[in-house]
């Protein structure tokens, strides 16, 4: 192969994890579009046929969105397959192989997880996981997409971005997504089980009712409102930590910013939630910054367990 031909199949795999990404999107919205419009029985107690059929032939609403989500997943799984295959035979990397692996083992996951809860039923704490199982993958699909883009970027296939992260940073990102994921499963355990809507009051559940909760579906409500508080004010104070840090690598500052934003996106489209009723769009726009805040977190974590590997390696 010439050094032409390497170049464009280079440009190519770049373009295949793009669109990956793309896809691993569309499938997070499809997931959570399903939950939000109740279409989760829209193809009955059948899968991965719907009704029994390739093409059903009532197309109802419900049907069309839960038949078009199960398509999408399919066609997603296929086409991070032969992503996640080729950038690992190709580059053959033990990070690349990890991130590989990844991707495709949650994305079959939440797929079972799926099949399940049509086939058998799932309770509402099972359903929960589906949306951070995805988001697993997701984040995953982002960092193997990463790692093409900056192996193919020098002719050394060894090439990947290194930086110094100090180890109570590094703690503080692994302790900040494992809170995330918590935060995450919270939102998603309100939507199923139905309590989006039962506090229309902000700050507090209600003004009727103060700030103490009346029930366990506004308890449930308020507690993912407290937890997605505390998340933003920790990305706060972290902000202005790292802004103040002047050693710091102004690549990480600007990634926390950047968390920053999307976590204060997310919080403004949380809020528009219960002031717009619901509104699907602001819902879906709700799901997609939780999903970028996740996947900016995690190249974090990469970064710093690159960093901890070039200090083990060094002693």
């Amino acid at each position: 192969m010439n050094f032409k031909e390497g170049d464009e199949l280079q440009r190519l795999m770049r373009w295949l994890g793009v669109f990956s990404i793309f896809c691993m999107l569309l499938v997070l919205l499809g997931g959570a579009l399903v939950t939000k419009t109740d279409s989760g029985a829209g193809c009955g107690t059948t899968w991965p046929l719907c009704h029994g059929e390739f093409l059903p032939q009532d197309l109802s609403k419900d049907t069309l969105i839960e038949w078009s989500h199960r398509g999408i997943s399919a066609y997603t799984g296929i086409i991070i397959g032969i992503f996640s295959i080729w950038t690992a035979v190709h580059f053959r990397k033990k990070e690349v192989y990890w991130l590989s692996a990844l991707s495709l083992f949650f994305l079959i996951l939440q797929a079972l997880i799926g099949a399940g809860a049509v086939v058998w039923g799932q309770s509402d704490v099972i359903l929960a996981l589906h949306f951070g199982i995805s988001l697993i993958s997701f984040a995953s699909v982002v960092l193997l997409t990463i790692n093409v883009f900056e192996r193919t970027s020098s002719k050394n296939p060894s090439h990947t971005r290194s930086t110094f992260i100090p180890i109570n940073l590094r703690k503080e990102f692994v302790w900040m997504i494992v809170y995330l994921y918590i935060v995450v499963y919270s939102g998603a355990y309100v939507r199923h089980m139905g309590a989006s809507l039962v506090c229309p009051g902000l700050p507090f559940c209600a003004e009727d009712s103060g700030a103490v909760p009346q029930n366990v579906f506004q308890w449930v409500h308020m507690g993912h409102r407290t937890l997605a508080s505390l998340i933003f004010v920790w990305l706060l104070i972290l902000l202005i930590r790292v802004w103040r840090n002047k050693t710091l690598d102004p690549f990480v500052q600007r990634l926390i910013t950047l968390c920053f934003i999307f976590v204060t996106l997310q919080a403004l489209t949380g809020m528009l939630v219960v002031i717009t009723m619901m509104s699907l769009v602001i819902s879906l726009l709700h799901a997609l910054f939780v999903s970028c805040l996740f996947a900016v977190l995690s190249y974090l974590i990469l970064l710093s367990i690159r960093n901890y590997q070039s200090e083990t390696s060094t002693k």
